[in-house]
């Protein structure tokens, strides 16, 4: 009886992620506790990024910044998904995390509220890219970034130690801005 259980819960979860087919299947919680569809975004690049504020990588919030600046008119969205998942390294509250990259890094491009990026608690968003990309492509530490297109496909992914200002990120969005 309990396989039974085990199995259908499974399938359950299976089905539920099976029946998203883009990124615009999937919502978010906003910084300041809004709700925040994917689906806002279509049309439009989206590169998502689990962020931590105080991580080794912390700057490359610098470089995210710069992108969302160099490329947000021709329809990138860049998007910083908080997450206290690797090494504890987001404690803050969303109103704390938002001074902070405000203050230290001029943050302006959208945020969501801390999030869980990995394990059986995972966003379904997350749930989704690992199951549409496979485990290797799901986040192994902060600043793992998804590249979505205009028509809410995951095209790419980019470890944390991918720079958001490396020509290979560069070249990735800009291949798929709308045109």
């Amino acid at each position: 009886m309990r396989i039974l259980l085990l199995s259908l819960l499974a399938l359950g979860f299976v089905m539920t992620t099976a029946h998203a087919k883009t990124a615009y299947d999937f919502s978010f919680q906003s910084i300041d506790g809004e709700n925040l569809p994917l689906s806002k975004f279509k049309g439009q690049a989206i590169l998502v990024v689990n962020t931590a504020s105080f991580c080794g990588f912390t700057k490359q919030y610098d470089g995210l910044q710069a992108l969302w600046d160099t490329y947000r008119d021709k329809g990138l969205v860049v998007l910083g998904v908080p997450s206290n998942d690797f090494g504890k390294q987001e404690p803050g509250t969303e109103n704390e995390i938002k001074e902070f990259c405000e203050v230290n890094f001029n943050i302006n491009f959208p945020m969501t509220e801390k999030t869980v990026v990995k394990g059986k608690e995972a966003h379904p968003f997350y749930k989704w890219a690992k199951q549409e990309l496979g485990f290797v492509a799901a986040p192994k530490w902060n600043f793992h970034k998804y590249l979505i297109d205009g028509d809410g496909n995951l095209v790419d992914w980019f470890a944390t130690t991918t720079s958001p200002s490396s020509s290979k990120v560069q070249k990735q969005v800009e291949a798929i801005l709308p045109r």
